[in-house]
């Protein structure tokens, strides 16, 4: 799009927003429900898209992208009059007589800015949030996954008007000029280094944003651990969309005594999920998504370079497909100890034991999730309460984030602020402070002042 179409897109958002149509609990509602049946009815295309940019089966498009939107869809269906309505709270003796309330109000325009790993569900599940509590939103798809950005725009113009929720597709020219535009929210999910120039934009025109990062989330698994069920739930976070999720787990961190068990573990598990044999899939791995770009394949590939490959490591350019892959003991200064892996590459760390582990963890950045296998309360609770980090996960992988209960985000390095559910809402809403007065005053709170009095009514408030 041009500067001129994108300047239009965004003033008649402007102008809409005025008219105060998005706020109108029961449009908001309706809208969701529109979008719901849409999302629904458009299962094909969306599948067609995925498989398209990424190689994704029916099966994980359902699990991985249109089910945690339905969810959150039905979750806003639900819950929006109750979250919209005014909370009445308590009013001080110093504004009495007085009545006190918290408004939710939307912020105005927002910009939304998704990533190419799971493009339907992290273009739209914030974009639910955001019209949920009362904005006008424009939507910035990957252009890595372009697939789906054209599915994404057919999907919203059948449901909203452009004025209302408006998809910009294209590249880094119209996002670089997307914000520099006075927005009122800025949601962006990408990588800490592209968030940073967002929130270096961000800061100029004064706009609130929330980051949705990544990082190096840790692993630990110890003594205690169920051997067997540790590994198949590693494997499959691990390895679920080849890798390219935010919160896969990075790198295991696991002690001696068990590390020969476990990789058995882990390695029947990988060829149970992904080696099936199917003659129109690359060695058989059926199951398993692409990598998204040769760029990211070329980043990948030399990861596994001059590192002790126990399992896996083909790579096949063509057909950007890498083979789900187990590396041992890699240097801790070494490229992929160093950055966020985002691919089907799972490096193992022999440690002496598990307070070592915790030890290598608080040398890295603060991490999106923190998993952690051990039927070991004691350490668990310890662990969880001294390693920051975005959430945390106990005896399985990304489960954490599927419930839209549970506030999803990052700390630190990993991101800011957070969302699904009623953290979406939170998100999108200024939360605006109103104080009705009455009608009786006290005199002697104006000058010039009784001092005893005054001095005597608030000693009395406070020391309450």
């Amino acid at each position: 799009m041009t500067k001129s179409e994108l300047d239009r897109i965004f003033e008649d958002q402007k102008r809409f927003f005025e008219t105060g149509y998005t706020k109108d609990v029961k449009n908001r509602v309706e809208l969701l429900s529109k979008l719901k049946k849409k999302v629904s009815d458009s299962e094909d295309l969306i599948c067609s898209a995925l498989e398209k940019d990424l190689g994704k089966s029916r099966t994980e498009t359902f699990l991985t992208e249109t089910y945690m939107l339905m969810t959150e869809i039905n979750y806003f269906m639900k819950n929006i009059p109750a979250l919209c309505a005014p909370k009445k709270v308590k009013t001080p003796l110093s504004a009495f007589p007085g009545k006190s309330l918290i408004f939710a109000e939307p912020y105005g325009n927002v910009l939304i800015i998704s990533p190419w790993n799971y493009p339907l569900q992290l273009a739209l599940a914030p974009l639910v949030g955001a019209v949920a509590a009362g904005n006008c939103v424009i939507l910035k798809p990957s252009e890595y996954a372009p697939h789906t950005a054209a599915a994404l725009e057919k999907i919203i113009s059948g449901v909203f008007l452009k004025e209302h929720v408006c998809t910009v597709c294209g590249g880094i020219e119209e996002t670089s000029y997307l914000l520099e535009k006075p927005n009122d929210y800025i949601f962006f999910t990408g990588s800490p280094q592209i968030g940073k120039v967002v929130m270096e934009k961000a800061a100029l025109n004064l706009t609130p944003l929330t980051l949705e990062l990544g990082g190096k989330s840790p692993c630990i698994v110890d003594r205690t651990a169920d051997i067997a069920l540790s590994a198949k739930r590693i494997a499959w976070g691990k390895f679920i969309n080849a890798g390219q999720t935010c919160v896969a787990p990075d790198y295991i961190l696991i002690e001696e005594e068990i590390k020969e068990q476990f990789i058995k573990e882990l390695v029947k598990y990988i060829e149970l999920f992904y080696a099936s044999v199917d003659k129109d899939h690359p060695n058989g791995y059926a199951q398993l998504p692409r990598i998204i770009n040769e760029k990211h394949f070329s980043r990948l590939e030399g990861y596994i370079k001059n590192q002790k490959v126990i399992y896996g490591g083909i790579c096949e350019r063509e057909k950007l497909f890498i083979s789900p892959t187990v590396i041992e003991n890699p240097s801790l200064d070494s490229p992929v100890m160093q950055n966020e892996i985002f691919g089907p590459i799972l490096p193992i760390i022999e440690v002496a034991n598990r307070e070592k582990a915790r030890e290598i963890i608080q040398k890295y950045p603060k991490p999106l999730a923190l998993y952690i296998f051990s039927n070991d309360p004691e350490f668990v609770s310890t662990s969880v309460n001294t390693i920051s980090s975005g959430g945390a996960c106990i005896n399985d992988t990304i489960s954490h984030i599927t419930s839209e209960y549970l506030p999803f985000g990052g700390v630190g390095n990993s991101g800011m602020g957070s969302y699904h559910g009623k953290s979406s809402f939170d998100t999108f809403t200024h939360y605006k402070s109103v104080l009705f007065k009455g009608k009786f005053d006290i005199k002697e709170k104006y000058p010039p002042y009784s001092e005893k009095f005054l001095l005597n009514l608030i000693k009395k408030t406070v020391s309450k």
